[in-house]
């Protein structure tokens, strides 16, 4: 299926409830939402922080105990105390890195590419674990995004197909992009089992809620279309309304 397809509802899908559509509850079904990508993502993204800490920390260590047995030389305290002032700064970037999934500075946007590439290389593992290949098929160009819209809702895509999923398989995330938005396919494809060596688990006690998902879209004017195994999202241009700051030299 061609991402710039239209996807029709399935005719045996059940009925879609109501939605309140006021805004007070629209925002609130998009916090819950929020609220439940996070905790999905709390593991990868607890790892993103601790493995730069990690390194920090042993090199320091390592560091501390050859200066106690005075087996330093000056000119290696020079090269480890740069690579330490080189993990800090790595450490430091990668924790506001971090941080900004939480709480998003205004007018934040990157390159669709990118903020998919992240989403991909941050459920990996976990999706892997449970019985999936996930790989990432990305188009050209530098299409600009909300960053925030394409985290949240890229992931919420590939963990809505996974929790409904019927068995192992691969998810597969695609890009293309117009002059006026940049589009995302996430489709679920089934792999035969005697092909795959993951055991497969499905979606969990607390699988996401499309119709909050559909709330969260709506906060951030992504249009969202599903179809049983596909999901499209389509994403506007980011535009930058706060004005230019001055760099600091």
């Amino acid at each position: 299926m061609a991402i710039e397809d239209p996807i029709i509802a399935s005719s045996g899908a059940p009925p879609s409830t109501a939605l309140d559509t006021s805004p007070q509850r629209q925002r609130s079904l998009a916090r819950a939402a929020q609220h439940d990508i996070l905790r999905r993502l709390t593991p990868p993204l607890r790892h993103d922080m601790v493995v730069h800490l990690q390194s920090l920390g042993m090199m320091a260590e390592a560091l501390s105990a050859r200066m106690e047995r005075g087996a330093v030389q000056s000119d290696d305290l020079a090269s480890s105390v740069s690579k330490l002032n080189r993990l800090s700064r790595q450490a430091v970037a990668r924790c506001l890195e971090v941080s900004t999934w939480m709480e998003p500075a205004e007018d934040d946007t990157t390159a669709l590419r990118e903020a998919v590439q992240e989403v991909v290389r941050l459920l990996s593992t976990s999706v892997n674990f449970r019985g999936y290949d996930l790989r990432a098929e990305l188009g050209d160009g530098e299409f600009e995004v909300s960053r925030s819209a394409a985290r949240f809702l890229v992931a919420a895509a590939i963990l809505t197909l996974t929790d409904a999923a019927p068995g192992p398989g691969e998810i597969v995330v695609r890009t293309e992009q117009s002059s006026s938005h940049g589009v995302v396919a996430v489709e679920y494809q089934p792999q035969p089992e005697g092909t795959f060596t993951q055991m497969h688990e499905p979606g969990g006690d607390a699988p996401l809620s499309w119709i909050e998902v559909q709330a969260l879209a709506s906060q951030h004017a992504v249009e969202l279309l599903r179809n049983g195994q596909a999901i499209i999202l389509r994403l506007p241009r980011a535009v930058v309304t706060t004005p230019l700051k001055m760099v600091p030299v």
